[in-house]
């Protein structure tokens, strides 16, 4: 049977072609939603734990790297043990892994349990990202930017859905009965994948190293720049639950802020890919950090509906500029190690976006949530001497 190639992949193919890639796409999107809400939930319950286990603003942002810390700083090691699985066997590892991380934390063993499970949830989602990304990335070679926009996308509509699930289910149930049902959502998606990923890879191995067509050079940087976006998209993260609280939010108005504020990342992404096509990768990454800096400074001012209606045009311009970058690692990866790009790639970004919410919370600790906020605002604005730096690269 043979595999896509570099042709355009939105064009007609004889069925017997087009199945595997289409399958290969739909198991990697189904995995990256899960994962990418399993992440971005977390966030509804940040005020209940606080709470129930006397946590400052740091001690949160600590409890929550348990999670993203150990998810980033195992991207490259979880490549490499699950190289030689399918990705068929991979993700539904991953999701596996994840989705006991949470029945972990759903039992009754108090602080402890819930690190530990949070530590284990990590360790799985540490495998879903460059195992999900190779396989778009091979599947469809040098046309791979399109599906890789829309893996990007299948990620932003679990960061949706899976915090407004959990918003509204809180004022209902207790929290970790809401844990456990996303475990079983979580366990129900890996069986899925099974059936829905094919058992043989119909990735051609030239693929491999046509999608990875550079020297490397500007690569560190562009790195660089993805952890300063995701350290921007996570210090605000941490706030806004207590901001809206702040302005008079129940936790459903928390829950459907962030449901907000995600729905318009998840516009973002075709956006900002719109915006990329026209503007180019540089002035489209330099118009989305400038209007993320003013819109984060004018949440802080601004009441609650208004805060409410702003957030989704947030969310275009504070999601939106990962997809961007994103579809850019495999031009600036060496040739032959796509696959290890984007788990480098990933360890930055997931990295700098479980450290940064500390350095953020220790500021909010020793002053307040504006300046923690405010930092969050400057951290975007940085990027755009950074980013103009990236020009000579791209050009070449």
């Amino acid at each position: 049977m043979q595999s896509t190639t570099t042709a355009d992949w939105t064009k007609p193919k004889h069925d017997t072609e087009e199945a595997p890639s289409r399958r290969n796409l739909t198991g990697a999107c189904v995995a990256h939603c899960l994962h990418d809400g399993y992440t971005d939930q977390l966030y509804a319950f940040l005020p209940i734990w606080q709470a129930e286990f006397g946590l400052s603003y740091a001690g949160l942002a600590i409890l929550r790297s348990l999670y993203s810390g150990t998810m980033g700083g195992l991207q490259i090691p979880a490549d490499r043990l699950t190289s030689r699985m399918s990705p068929r066997v991979a993700l539904a590892l991953a999701t596996a892994v994840a989705a006991a991380g949470f029945l972990v934390m759903a039992l009754p063993l108090g602080l402890p349990g819930l690190c530990v499970g949070l530590v284990l949830a990590g360790i799985g989602s540490s495998i879903q990202h460059p195992r999900g990304s190779l396989l778009v990335t091979e599947t469809y070679g040098s046309a791979s930017r399109g599906p890789l926009g829309v893996y990007n996308f299948a990620g932003d509509v679990g960061k949706a859905t899976f915090p407004a699930l959990a918003a509204l289910l809180l004022p209902l149930i207790a929290w970790r009965p809401v844990v456990g049902m996303m475990a079983a959502i979580g366990l129900a998606v890996a069986f899925a994948l099974l059936g829905i990923l094919p058992k043989q890879s119909f990735a051609a191995p030239r693929q491999r190293s046509r999608s990875g067509g550079s020297d490397g050079r500007g690569f560190p940087l562009l790195v660089a720049i993805g952890a300063f976006d995701t350290a921007t998209r996570m210090g605000y993260l941490l706030f806004l639950p207590f901001l809206l609280h702040a302005k008079g939010g129940t936790e459903t108005t928390i829950g459907v802020g962030l449901a907000l504020l995600f729905s318009g990342g998840a516009l973002g992404k075709a956006c900002c890919g719109w915006l990329g096509e026209r503007l180019g990768v540089i002035w489209s990454v330099v118009a989305t950090e400038a209007m993320t800096a003013l819109f984060m400074i004018a949440t802080l001012k601004l009441s609650l509906p208004a805060t409410l209606v702003a957030l989704p045009l947030l969310g275009i311009v504070l999601n939106g500029t990962s997809s961007v970058l994103y579809g850019t690692v495999p031009e600036l990866a060496k040739k032959g190690e796509v696959g290890r790009a984007f788990a480098i790639f990933y360890t930055g970004v997931i990295g700098a976006g479980a450290l940064a919410p500390i350095l953020y919370g220790t500021i909010a600790d020793h002053s307040d949530q504006t300046m923690g906020v405010m930092a969050a605002a400057l951290t975007a604005a940085a990027i755009i001497p950074m980013v103009v730096s990236l020009r000579p690269v791209l050009r070449s």
